[in-house]
């Protein structure tokens, strides 16, 4: 193995790279035209050009794929993880171009990577499965006749694929056929193929997995489990190692049922075996043939590089270690950052700023050190073709509780400002007393039962402490002369977060000061630049709330007895008058409309009165695929309109309240941008009162 071709892009192309060049090994990226000036492209020791901007236009041409390593005079291809990293027949014809395929036979892929195909194996050599129909017949019938046997609640799976998509909860009959018609459109869609499965539901369990890995020469070991319990729409958010749920007999049985299916599908190199576990009792989830995201975690606590461990393998190297001589210490938790609102919609857009604490980037840090994995810099931009995924924070401790609090911290000292991110979600999921207990199973985000909402009020009232100084900050960090010298005139200044507007006067008092007041309170405000272009935000409030606006030097001003508090701001501009900031463990968005009209429509949107309107908009790029609702329908709130694709994901978007859809302003196949209007509705007639008999 001399030159390695990367069929992948991003922070996992990166990944790969780091550990080639390390062994020495010359690297080939490949990439889309919107990825021609990315970072792995610039890391790599040469580049093709794939051309195309979706997936299906490049990263997903296998004759691109093959055709880039024959120019360039690969001898082998790693796959990453997506794209066509568990497509059997690509890996075939990767072999029989004479190249060495970093990953399992093909026979095994098929045998696993299909996931009815999948349980039937694993049944056979006693691994649990939950009750469910995984048969050829995928009609609507078989299907709810197969449904009634198991019992509901039940999960719809696409029998290809991973990552969240094609995956369906229904809890009734009545839901069944929707959710598989929804199903297998995004399985086919994100997969090439709708065939799909049912099976018996689990709703409160943790989400474990098992990383085993096989060489040539019959040695398959494992490296312990992971827990992917907190997640969003079926996908991981938060991966630690070891489960606070397994102890040491717990993982030998899970590891010996996961070496035994790989064993049963001639497993060669690097896979996960997926279990879910409530009240004691696993059940086989799925077998990833492939890397996952999450190996970092395995990585820190088995002190190992497994990319490393996949080149050897593909060359013909047996395992490093036997089973008995894996040793797994202190505990590792990985946190993946998504640029994504607080809906959980993906977004596109450009990163404006970029900076973490110090980390290790990609290899193996030490205890108590942050390691990162990420394809950002200042200005790179997050299309919305592919996944949504940014990076991924990783931190190594000796101890669980010290492993979450240095992640917090880590989370709180990373700025990712031009575009929102899940970032404050995930330090407020790592510091919540479930999580820190232990107690975070999938239900975890999932509502009503879950603390999404609580974490979500929290966060608000988070932004709602530091954002009319962060909005400051911007303002006269962009007319720095405005509080350089004192005015004796307050001026009116009107704020608009959330939709919500924020009425306030301002001072300048010079040198930086500024004397802010707001319904009959006051504050002191002293902005002070920082060398790293961060804003230090020092507030004096009143103690007693006796402060007087109009004169804070005089009596009844701020003065000893004032509360002080310390915010360091850091602001991006995003279009006129509108400001991305960030203010340690919160960001949020803030613009000065303090020269719009006033209109009495700032109650936030939503359905008025009887026949006023409303529109619906998207809420991030993406693809109509349909329209199940026409013009002149009366609509029930919730009920769907349009649904859109972005990201691999669909995405339902639904009547904000009973309403009459007035207008449909897009068409199935067209592309939409945030904020575009797709619909506009008129409230529903109020009833008429009911008259006495």
């Amino acid at each position: 193995m001399k030159k390695l071709l990367i069929a992948n892009r991003g922070e996992i192309a990166r990944r790969v790279i780091h550990t080639a060049h390390a062994m020495g090994i010359a690297t080939v990226a490949i990439h889309s035209d919107p990825d021609a000036q990315a970072l792995h492209v610039r890391e790599a020791t040469q580049a093709v050009a794939l051309g195309g901007a979706a997936s299906a236009d490049s990263y997903l041409r296998g004759d691109k794929l093959l055709a880039a390593a024959r120019a360039t005079g690969a001898d082998a291809l790693h796959p990453g993880y997506g794209f066509l990293s568990e497509n059997a027949d690509f890996a075939q014809a990767v072999l029989d171009a004479g190249l060495l395929w970093v990953g399992p036979p093909p026979a095994a892929i098929r045998a696993l990577g299909n996931k009815a195909a999948a349980k039937a194996l694993a049944a056979a050599h006693a691994v649990p499965c939950l009750p469910g129909y995984a048969g050829a017949d995928q009609s609507p019938e078989r299907f709810a006749a197969e449904a009634r046997r198991t019992g509901y609640p039940l999960m719809v799976k696409a029998v290809a694929g991973g990552g969240g998509r094609g995956l369906r909860l229904v809890a009734e009959a009545a839901q069944l056929p929707a959710a598989l018609a929804s199903a297998r459109s995004e399985a086919l869609a994100g997969f090439g193929c709708g065939d799909l499965l049912i099976e018996r539901a689990l709703l409160h369990p943790r989400h474990l997995e098992v990383q085993v890995f096989a060489d040539a020469h019959g040695a398959c070991i494992h490296l312990g489990e992971r827990d992917c319990s907190v997640q969003r729409r079926h996908q991981k958010l938060i991966e630690e190692s070891p489960s606070p749920a397994v102890d040491a007999a717990l993982r030998e049985r899970l590891g010996a049922c996961a070496v035994a299916l790989a064993r049963a599908a001639g497993y060669v190199g690097a896979g996960t075996v997926e279990f879910l576990l409530e009240d004691g009792q696993f059940f086989l989830l799925e077998m990833n043939t492939r890397l996952q995201v999450e190996h970092p975690v395995t990585e820190a606590l088995a002190g190992l590089d497994l990319v490393e461990w996949q080149l050897r393998v593909a060359r013909g190297e047996p395992l490093a270690l036997a089973q008995h001589q894996v040793a797994l210490q202190g505990h590792a938790i990985e946190v993946r950052l998504y640029a994504e609102d607080a809906q959980f919609q993906p977004h596109t857009g450009r990163v404006l700023h970029w900076s973490t604490p110090p980390a290790t980037l990609f290899g193996r840090a030490a205890s108590g050190a942050l390691r990162i994995d990420h394809a950002l810099e200042p200005g790179s931009d997050i299309p919305p073709h592919y996944d949504a995924m940014l990076g991924k924070l990783i931190m190594h401790a000796p101890t669980r509780a010290q492993a979450i609090a240095a992640l917090v911290r880590a989370l709180d000292g990373t700025s990712v400002l031009g575009l929102p991110t899940n970032r404050a979600l995930l330090a407020a999921c790592l510091d919540h007393p479930r999580f820190r207990s232990g107690q975070a199973l999938v239900s975890f985000l999932r509502e009503p039962d879950g603390v999404l909402h609580d974490l979500r009020q929290l966060l608000l009232k988070d932004e709602l402490q530091v954002v009319i100084p962060s909005a400051l900050s911007a303002i006269y960090a962009e007319n720095a002369a405005a509080s350089a010298l004192p005015c004796g005139l307050a001026r009116p200044l009107q704020l608009r977060h959330q939709g919500q507007l924020h009425r306030l006067t301002v001072r300048e008092c010079g040198a930086g000061r500024l004397q802010v007041g707001q319904t009959g309170s006051s504050t002191e405000l002293q902005l002070t630049p920082q060398p790293d272009g961060s804003m230090r935000c020092t507030l004096a409030r009143a103690a007693d709330g006796a402060g007087n606006p109009d004169d804070p030097g005089g009596p009844g001003g701020l003065g000893n007895d004032s509360v002080r508090t310390v915010h360091d701001v850091r602001t991006v501009p995003v279009g006129a008058l509108r400001w991305h900031w960030q203010a340690g463990s919160v960001d949020g968005w803030v613009q000065d409309a303090s020269w719009e009209p006033a209109t009495g429509a700032d109650a936030g949107a939503g359905l008025g009165a009887a026949g006023s309107a409303s529109e619906l908009r998207a809420p991030c790029n993406g693809r109509v695929l349909a329209l199940p609702t026409s013009v002149g329908q009366a609509l029930a709130a919730g009920e769907t309109v349009v649904v859109i694709e972005s990201m691999k994901l669909e995405h339902r978007l639904a009547s904000p309240g009973a309403a009459t859809l007035v207008e449909l302003l897009v068409g199935p196949g067209q592309q939409v941008s945030p904020g575009q209007v797709l619909a506009r509705f008129a409230a529903a007639a109020a009833s008429p009162p009911e008259t006495a008999p």
